[in-house]
This record gives structure tokens, C-alpha cells and sequence, in this order.
């Protein structure tokens, strides 16, 4: 029978499966985001079938057979879970440009990327807009005076803005913002340039609201007794409001690799629980009376599960944060059940609760690179388990500490690539430098600070632990002013970053010597990336800006103006120069690619060249033309259907729409069929 070998391999692996559960799962979700439109009633009913083929060929004896199915079974639940949970966050999207009156409830606080403050509304009420087509939630940036507004969570505001769907790709294959959005439920994005106004006052008590305030208030009193960027760093620690942060600081961070030290993730929240829970292990160990008549570490487990609970509350419950809280769960229910904490079926629980959770977090860099890291820590150590014995125990926290750094960022170091384009040599030294610090001082003092803050003596926690804040942004500060510190990478085709997964995973979890074969999927994704071509024109959504890749980089056609999509442009191609750098590039005339021209024409211009197209193939314009001439024309309301357009050398043409498929998360945008977009090469 064919099945017989794949019995002998799995049954060497016998009580090592279990971690290979959220992979498949992984897998399954992966499968269902890379889908070119939503499963049909079809496909669900197959994957159903998929999810219960091993349980009935169980009750028909044919157990060998149901084994071998098993991992079919978990990925069709994983494409389940992630059709399951997009229709489940469905919520109205705006279907046009808005511009007018808009009330709301402030849920939520933060800065966008031009740092100005930014506020998410629910219960929206939109003027002259049905309930049943207003979105539950928008988000609008507040720009220029805003003196009658100090946003409170739970104050309803009114403001006049501009809104507008969330936007696609900003080029075939890039980071996806409407897919983000639909699972925030996030239906429209905008911003206003006129004062906001409070209509009422914060007076909603739910608990999510007063939790928000709560945060609120705890990150102004922490930045009160720390001024500057240490009391903003120490404020995102404590409640995840990271809107203090000054951007030199906050780019500083980036460039050392210690921005993770901002993210309330799975290092924080270890750090938290388990300083709780050595504290109270020891303190009922100075009392021999309580000593004797408890289970001190059980004890100790269940006040320190108590506090990551709190701090799950207080950070705002972020996707980080959930998971690493579920992370810590796992662990030190594992200690309440008298089983070790650190394992890989510990890390393995975690990942499937999570996946179950929210299976959209799969394709987030959050938790690709937790997981990642998790899983290289506890499988290096596990290995080396009793062998720094041979170390004087002086020398052992040192080689801990170095290990653990060199093995966390070795593990999400592609990842990390991959998602933002650039790798930070000295890394690996900032942390050595830094995170030691977090657990010793920082951490216990942020602890020690809010019990003492009733009292009125928090000051002294906190000065301390601002002098180790201090230290952190100066490392950060002298590691990225280095020659050399950071180099930046051009973005991945789709494959690398599963290939690098699977091939790491199968190194970690495979129980014999064949296990290394995963190195080979590992260093065939390094020649790929390293043969990677970045298209050699790029055009924007909305016609206004393109980008030609020249000898010097990327030129662009304009120095201002949709600063995000250039920026993402020339992030994504690994280059460093900044928006006005990359127009100086640009040379007049036609853009000719593979032998044929293309003319970018803007405003009143556009209108006169569109007679003749000047001899172009294609005109590329931001305004709409009454009469269409011989060539092909992009219009914005061609690209509002095709989204952004990506150009090869090969004059193979990719639209956002495209790579990105019919979804859910999409079909506004996209209610129209598609033009087609073809340039022929000329002989030669």
C-alpha cells in the first residue's frame, strides 16, 4: 500500500505531531487569502468534507488511512477558519468619495504616518447617508487647529472631513490596506483640515470605553513624571500609546532593531509575568507559615496569569498583545497542570488559539515574527539544555542573554527583511546592550511604580526606570549613527517568505537527521530573492505620480504629493533616497519601455495631449477625458478598476486587481469588468 512508507516516517515522529497542527492550519488560512476570488458553497462543502474525512474513515477502521488524512483535514479547516472569520467581521464599506458632516464616537487614539493625531469613530452617523450604507467605523486624521478638541475614548465629536474608501495596494502584490481595514471594520478612511468639535461629552460606561480612558489617563501621568521621548517610551510600554514618540527617536529605534521594544508583544509580557511571579514565589517563601501550607509556584502561576490579564486590558488588547497573552496563558496553565512551560507544544497550543482566534494575523509581520522567534528560542535551548554547565555560572547569564539575541534575530531576520526592507547589522549588539535592562529594571520598575502610584510615591519607580528608558534611546541613538548600520533589500517575490517558513519549521520539528533537507528550500529562497526584478514602471491609482526604474533608481514624476505610495515604492525597492531625491531623477520626455513609449501627462495638459497621444502607446493621465484618441488611455476611472499597474521589462502588465483577487474586502472597489491592458513589443 503507498501509505505504508508515510506510516514508518510518522511513526518515528511519534509524540513530536502535534506542533506540526498550526502549520497545516497556517497553511489552510494561507490558502484562503491567496485565493484568487471567495471559495464558492462548493469548495466550502468539500473543505468540509476534507474536515470530517478522518473522523469517519476512524469509525470505518480504516485508521491508517484517516492518520494520513489528518493534515488535509487541518488545512481545509484553516481555509474554513479564514472564510468563517471574513464574513463574520462584514460590515458596510463606503462606496464613494465623501465630503461633509460626520459625527462619531472616539473609540480610539493614535497619530498617523504625517503625525498628527488620529481618531477611529463608531456609531457614525454620515450626512444625507442611509444607516444601512454607513460604515460602522471610520478613521480620520485630524490636520491643522485643533484647539477645541482634546479626544477623549468615549467623547462624541462632529467634524466636516473627507473620506473615502480604503485604498488597495499601492502595487500589484504590496501590503494590502483594504484586507487590514475590512478585519478592523474599518469602512472609511479620511482626514479633516477643519476644527473638531465635541457634541458630548465622554459618558458612555462600557467596559472596553473605560478601559480606554484608563489608558488614557495612565499614559499622561507616566509622560507628566517623564517628559520627552523617554516618558512617550515608557507610556507605549505601559498602554501601547506610542503618539509621543518623536520620529527621530522612533526611526533611531528602527534602525538598531529595538523598535520591538515599543510593541507591547510576547517580551513584555514575559518580562511582566515573570517578575509577578517570581516576586510573589519568594514572598510567600519569606513567610514559612503560608510556606508550608501552599503551593507557592502554583500560587505564584495564578497571580501572575491575573496580572497579564490586566496588562492585556490596559494595552488596548492589540493582535500583539492577545498573542502574547495567550502565549503566557498557555505557559503557566501548563505549570498549574505540573507540566513544563517551555515547549514546543506549548508554543504550538498557543499558535492554534490564536489562528482560531483571528486567522487574519497569519499574514501580519507581528505574527510571523513572534512565532518565529518563540519557536528558534525554545527548540535552541531545549537543545542545549544542561550543556552551559561547563561555563562558569558567572559567564552563563551572559551566554543567555547573547544566545537568546543572536537566535530570536537570527529566526525573524528574514521576516523582518521581507516586511520592511532594510536589516540592521548592529542589531544583535543594540539588544545585548539594551534588553537586559528591560527585564531588570524597566520592567520590575513599571511594576513597582503603579503599586506605589496610590501612595503617591511612584515617582521614585519611575525615575529609575526612566534613567534605563534613557539608556535604550541612547544606545538606539549611537548604534544607528554607525557607518554601515542599516542596508535595505528589495521586496521578496511570494515564495520566499513560505519557502524560508517551511524549510525553518521543518529543521525545528522534524525528529530525525533528515530535518536538515529544510535547509535547502532555506538557501534557494536567498538565489531568488537575490534574482528579484522590481517592475520597471509603476503607476499610482489615481494617474498622479509614476515611477520609472532608471540606472541611478526609481524616478518619479512629481517631488510631492501621494508621499505614502512613493515612499512604499522606493521602500519596496530597496532604495533609500526620498520622494524629491527620486523626481530629480526623471528625465523629460516619453518613458519607453521594450521599444514602446508611454506619455505621463497631469492636469491641463493631459487634455491637450490627448488628441494625438504625441506618438505615445499609452497615455497615463489624472483627469478624465471627454474623447478617447487612438492609443491607450489609463484614466482615473480605468485605474479605479484595474488599481495600481506594475510594468516589467518584458512588457507584462499586472494590476492590482489582479494580485489581489475579487474578495470580500474588495468588491466595491472592483464592480465593474476589468479593461484590458496590453503592450505589444515591436520587432527588432
Amino acid at each position: 500500500m503507498p501509505y505504508v512508507p508515510i506510516m514508518g516516517m510518522l511513526a518515528a515522529q511519534r509524540g513530536h505531531l502535534f506542533p506540526w497542527v498550526p502549520v497545516f492550519m497556517g497553511i489552510g488560512i494561507a490558502w484562503y487569502f491567496m485565493l484568487p476570488a471567495e471559495p464558492t458553497r462548493f469548495h466550502i462543502g468539500l473543505s468540509g468534507a476534507f474536515v470530517i474525512a478522518p473522523l469517519v474513515l476512524r469509525l470505518v477502521r480504516l485508521v491508517r488511512i484517516s492518520f494520513v488524512m489528518i493534515p488535509f483535514a487541518l488545512i481545509a479547516f484553516g481555509l474554513l477558519l479564514g472564510a468563517l472569520r471574513a464574513n463574520m467581521v462584514a460590515e458596510p464599506v463606503l462606496g464613494w468619495r465623501y465630503y461633509g458632516a460626520v459625527e462619531g464616537r472616539i473609540i480610539a487614539i493614535d497619530r498617523s504616518q504625517s503625525d498628527v493625531p488620529r481618531l477611529t469613530l463608531d456609531q457614525v452617523i454620515l450626512d444625507n447617508v442611509s444607516p444601512e450604507r454607513t460604515p460602522t467605523r471610520v478613521r480620520v486624521s485630524l490636520h491643522g487647529e485643533q484647539k477645541y478638541l482634546t479626544p477623549k475614548p468615549g467623547m462624541t465629536v462632529i467634524l466636516t472631513a473627507h473620506l473615502s474608501p480604503p485604498q488597495g495596494a499601492v502595487e500589484p502584490g504590496g501590503f494590502d490596506f483594504q484586507r487590514m481595514a475590512w478585519f478592523r471594520r474599518l469602512g472609511a478612511v479620511g482626514y479633516t483640515r477643519t476644527p473638531a468639535l465635541v457634541l458630548e461629552p465622554a459618558r458612555d460606561r462600557s467596559f472596553s470605553l473605560m478601559i480606554a480612558r484608563l489608558r488614557q489617563s495612565i499614559s499622561q501621568g507616566v509622560q507628566a513624571r517623564m517628559p520627552g521621548d523617554a516618558g512617550a517610551f515608557a507610556a507605549a510600554i505601559l498602554t501601547g500609546d506610542r503618539s509621543g514618540i518623536g520620529q527621530d527617536a522612533l526611526e533611531d529605534l528602527r534602525a538598531s532593531n529595538l523598535a520591538h521594544l515599543l510593541a507591547i508583544s510576547g517580551l513584555h509580557m514575559g518580562l511582566l509575568t515573570a517578575f509577578v511571579f517570581g516576586a510573589v514565589r519568594f514572598g510567600i517563601a519569606l513567610i514559612p507559615a503560608i510556606a508550608l501550607r501552599v503551593q507557592a509556584k502554583k500560587v505564584a502561576a495564578v497571580v501572575a496569569l491575573a496580572a497579564a490579564a490586566f496588562y492585556l486590558m490596559l494595552s488596548g488588547g492589540s493582535v500583539a498583545t492577545e498573542r502574547a497573552f495567550i502565549m503566557v496563558a498557555v505557559m503557566l496553565i501548563a505549570i498549574l497542570c505540573n507540566r513544563r512551560a517551555l515547549t514546543l507544544r506549548a508554543v504550538a497550543l498557543a499558535a492554534v488559539i490564536v489562528l482560531v482566534l483571528r486567522p487574519e494575523a497569519l499574514m501580519g509581520p507581528g505574527f510571523q515574527m513572534s512565532f518565529a522567534a518563540t519557536t528558534a528560542l525554545v527548540a535552541v535551548f531545549g537543545a542545549i539544555r544542561g550543556r552551559d554547565r561547563a561555563l562558569p555560572k558567572f559567564l552563563r547569564p551572559i551566554f543567555g542573554l547573547i544566545m537568546s539575541s543572536a537566535v530570536a534575530g537570527a529566526a525573524t531576520a528574514p521576516f523582518a527583511a521581507a516586511h520592511f526592507n532594510q536589516i540592521a547589522h548592529y542589531g544583535l549588539l543594540a539588544n545585548v546592550l539594551t534588553v537586559p535592562l528591560m527585564g531588570a529594571v524597566i520592567i520590575p520598575c513599571a511594576v513597582i511604580g503603579g503599586l506605589l502610584w496610590p501612595l503617591g510615591l511612584d515617582w521614585i519607580a519611575f525615575y529609575i526606570m526612566g534613567l534605563g528608558i534613557e539608556w535604550i534611546i541612547f544606545v538606539a541613538d549611537w548604534i544607528a549613527g554607525l557607518d554601515g548600520s542599516l542596508s535595505h533589500v528589495p521586496a521578496p517575490g511570494l515564495v520566499v517568505l513560505p519557502l524560508v517558513t517551511l524549510g525553518g519549521l521543518f529543521v525545528i520539528l522534524w525528529r530525525d537527521r533528515t530535518r536538515w533537507v529544510g535547509v535547502v528550500p532555506i538557501l534557494g529562497t536567498m538565489v531568488l530573492w537575490a534574482q528579484v526584478e522590481r517592475p520597471v514602471v509603476l503607476i499610482s491609482e489615481s494617474g498622479g505620480l509614476v515611477g520609472v526604474m532608471t540606472p541611478q533608481g526609481r524616478a518619479l514624476s512629481k517631488p510631492r504629493g501621494e508621499g505614502f505610495i512613493a515612499l512604499s515604492w522606493l521602500e519596496n525597492d530597496g532604495d533609500t533616497a526620498l520622494q524629491e531625491d527620486a523626481a530629480a531623477r526623471r528625465t523629460p520626455g516619453m518613458i519607453r519601455v521594450g521599444g514602446q513609449s508611454l506619455l505621463h501627462a497631469t492636469g491641463k495638459s493631459a487634455r491637450q495631449q490627448a488628441s494625438d497621444c504625441d506618438g505615445a502607446a499609452w497615455l497615463i493621465v489624472n483627469v478624465d477625458i471627454e474623447e478617447m484618441p487612438d492609443c491607450t488611455v489609463l484614466t482615473p476611472d480605468i485605474l479605479r478598476q484595474t488599481g495600481a499597474v506594475a510594468i516589467s521589462h518584458d512588457l507584462k502588465i499586472t494590476t492590482a486587481r489582479e494580485a489581489a483577487g475579487l474578495r470580500l474586502w474588495n468588491q466595491q472597489q472592483f464592480d465593474q469588468d476589468m479593461p484590458e491592458l496590453m503592450l505589444t513589443r515591436k520587432p527588432d
